[in-house]
């Protein structure tokens, strides 16, 4: 159960992250404070929901997209979250390919580099 809640908080920091890089560097890319944390808590779930259900059609319809499927899940992530969180704003295509690209991004390196500084309970070697 720990190592659940620390996953799921190493999710959410990386996204976070991710969300944060996304508005640092895109110009266009805009989230009100408030709906920041709503966005990274929305988000979030919304990955952790979608990831088993676009795997699971990839597998039968487009398995070439397997491969690609944290990207695919990054942007079906942020265009639901998009649509369900009034203060936030995008912009245009290149942004939401850059977008997609940079919460991935973040998340992958956070989610790498954070469980190395965050207690998950168990004994090292």
């Amino acid at each position: 159960m720990r190592n659940s809640l620390v996953s799921a908080l190493i999710h959410t920091l990386g996204n976070a992250i991710g969300l944060a890089l996304a508005m640092l560097l895109l110009p266009g890319f805009r989230i009100g404070l408030t709906a920041f944390i709503v966005a990274v808590l929305l988000f979030t779930v919304l990955q952790l929901l979608l990831r088993p259900l676009i795997l699971k059609f990839t597998r039968k319809k487009l398995p070439a997209l397997e491969g690609g499927i944290a990207l695919v899940t990054t942007f079906c992530g942020l265009l639901l979250t998009s649509l369900l969180i009034s203060d936030m704003q995008i912009g245009g295509l290149s942004n939401w390919l850059l977008a997609t690209l940079l919460v991935w991004l973040g998340a992958l390196v956070s989610g790498a580099l954070l469980p190395r500084y965050i207690n998950t309970g168990e004994e090292g070697p």
